[in-house]
């Protein structure tokens, strides 16, 4: 497939990839700008062909999540040139469904390009836990090692504490008694 200099590398789909709900989305706006039409015609058609989205595919964000975003990206608010409804969210499987409804050249070859950003995506999502995990056992190993280093490191210095001279005990010895008390 050749480089479109429309198409947006993988790694700056990636960065538009959010979590909402628990799911891995893309906003219908990114994905209208990446497939070449206004988000207007692009909410259009996927209206025209709802059965093909089910909540899996798409959900539309709630008055907050749409807030929320909005203080997030930086979209500009109601009354402003901003948008009237809430934007829509499309999973991996709903962005590359939006492919067949909007059905031109350009929606296919992103569609591919959103595959490959969601995959890169997953793929760093595994790293970032694995890397987790690996810090939770190491920590857990430091910890466990702390008391046992105390441990060593109190014997070390046991043993190499001078040893306190004898001192002359109290009292009378029997060496010393042998003479005194014989007359």
């Amino acid at each position: 497939m050749s480089e479109n200099p429309g198409i947006i590398p993988y790694e700056g789909i990636a960065q538009r990839i959010m979590i909402i709900r628990g799911q891995r989305v893309m906003i219908d706006e990114d994905l209208a700008a990446l497939y070449g039409v206004s988000t207007g015609r692009f909410n259009e058609r996927v209206r025209r062909s709802r059965e093909r989205f089910p909540e899996d595919f798409m959900f539309q964000l709630t008055p907050e999540e749409a807030r929320l975003l909005r203080s997030q990206n930086a979209i500009s608010k109601k009354g402003r040139g901003g948008r009237r409804y809430a934007p829509y969210a499309f999973t991996e499987h709903g962005a590359i469904m939006v492919a067949t409804v909007l059905n031109s050249p350009r929606a296919v070859e992103a569609s591919v390009w959103v595959v490959r950003a969601f995959v890169k995506f997953r793929e760093a999502l595994a790293t970032n836990r694995l890397l987790l995990r690996k810090l939770t056992e190491l920590e857990a190993k430091v910890g466990t090692h702390d008391a046992e280093l105390r441990v060593i490191v109190k014997a070390l210095k046991a043993l190499m504490a001078e040893p306190a001279k004898k001192k002359k005990p109290i009292g009378f010895g029997a060496k010393e008694a042998k003479g005194k008390y014989r007359k």
